[in-house]
């Protein structure tokens, strides 16, 4: 990626966040803690997975490997979000900004394909109990966790291998943070190919793993239902509408995203808005949903501080 600019390819520019003077430290802060707090919920889950081999179970390897997804899509924004507001300092290098970039669209479709692949093994543990060992086996787990990163990895290569043909004749980026949308109106040129492909990407990713997601979690609510167990039929109820309801507002918020770019009536603030809550939400929901508010992860968790609490006690 070149700039015909010789200033812009030293330093991008992103818009003003409009934090007044006095509130530099309070927002600071509040970024600093919620990175800080979305940092700890996904470690401590990745910790309890790891040190418990009776967790090594296709469920919590894969809620593993969102944890990690998590950890890159805050790790994409905060560094930078809150440095930028520390120092008042809006520049970012060409080089920082096309991580950032990849960083956050290897988050959001990794986290569709993660979140999707979860929903199939829940089915096929809840409505296919027999088959469930047949078919979440050890060598396809492992499997099915190289395919989720190596399409990721595929499919976000060639979108920004795309982009890496043009020069840049502009250096304002108009989101919070880099995104192929903001880096493609930087571009003077025909972007036509990266729209396409941008346009078949969105629609394929959101569209499989909204049909999957929908059916899995259906066909489960269906199957708990028939449950002639009352406390079955309530947590299946209340579990199965949370995921849902998590998911669908993920999904909701990426489209609008991506398309708000394609329509210049959508406020600017609306667009920044929605594209910080991407990188934000998830990550402090997923492990709480996922993670915590599961029993078996819980009682490691609390295992893990009361060892913890009781070693200082003897030091």
């Amino acid at each position: 990626m070149k700039s015909n600019d010789s200033n812009a390819s030293s330093f991008w520019r992103m818009d003003s966040l409009g934090i007044p003077p006095s509130g530099t430290y309070p927002v600071f802060i509040t970024g600093l803690f919620t990175y800080c707090f979305i940092l700890t919920c996904n470690i401590t889950v990745l910790l309890a997975i790891s040190l418990d081999h009776q967790l090594h179970k296709p469920m919590y390897v894969l809620l593993f490997n969102l944890s990690v997804n998590d950890v890159l899509g805050a790790t994409a924004l905060f560094p930078q979000l809150i440095s930028s507001i520390l120092w008042q300092n809006r520049d970012i290098s060409p080089a920082a900004c096309l991580i950032q970039a990849i960083l956050a669209h290897f988050y959001g479709v990794g986290a569709l394909i993660i979140l999707s692949v979860m929903a199939y093994d829940r089915y096929v543990a809840i409505c296919h109990p027999l088959l469930y060992h047949s078919v979440m086996t050890s060598s396809k787990l492992r499997m099915i966790i190289v395919a989720v990163w190596t399409s990721n990895t595929v499919l976000i290569g060639v979108l920004f291998l795309l982009l890496a043909r043009f020069r840049f004749c502009r250096n304002l980026i108009t989101d919070t943070c880099c995104t192929n949308p903001s880096l493609t109106k930087m571009i003077c040129e025909d972007t036509s190919v990266n729209n396409y492909y941008g346009l078949a990407l969105t629609v394929f990713v959101l569209g499989a793993s909204t049909a999957l997601v929908v059916f899995t979690y259906i066909q489960i609510l269906i199957t708990c239902l028939f449950n002639k167990q009352a406390d079955t039929k309530s947590k299946a109820v209340r579990t199965c509408a949370t995921h849902l309801v998590v998911f669908i507002t993920y999904q909701i918020n990426i489209c609008f995203f991506i398309l708000s770019h394609r329509f210049e009536q959508v406020s600017p603030y609306l667009r920044r808005s929605v594209g910080v809550s991407i990188l934000v939400f998830p990550p402090i929901l997923n492990p709480l949903i996922y993670g915590l508010n599961t029993k078996e992860i819980r009682s490691k968790v609390i295992y893990m501080f009361k060892i913890h609490h009781v070693s200082r006690q003897k030091c």
